[in-house]
């Protein structure tokens, strides 16, 4: 014998053994432990509607422009509530 059919052949007689046990003492029999760690992404198949009927898709939605008044707007509500936070900041 090989000693790798040896080590094979021990490590059932322990999975016996522990099953053995567990039936004797009441509990469940061992699961193997988690492993430490994010869990690995599990990639899921491609749908078969999405296969089908690759023309039913959405048509991308269109790009919103800002308008230069509207970023200057914003711009200046931010420069006020910064300019706001700083003079509470300083009393």
């Amino acid at each position: 014998m090989a000693i790798s059919d040896i080590l094979a052949s021990i490590d059932c007689d322990i999975a016996q053994l522990q099953q053995a046990r567990a039936l004797l003492s009441g509990g469940a029999a061992p699961t193997a432990k988690k492993a430490a760690g994010r869990p690995k992404k599990v990639v899921a198949a491609p749908r078969k509607s999405a296969a089908v009927a690759p023309a039913a898709k959405k048509a991308a939605k269109k790009k919103r422009i800002l308008s230069p008044e509207g970023r200057q707007r914003i711009a200046e509500a931010a420069k006020k509530r910064w300019a706001a936070k700083k003079a509470a900041a300083t009393k």
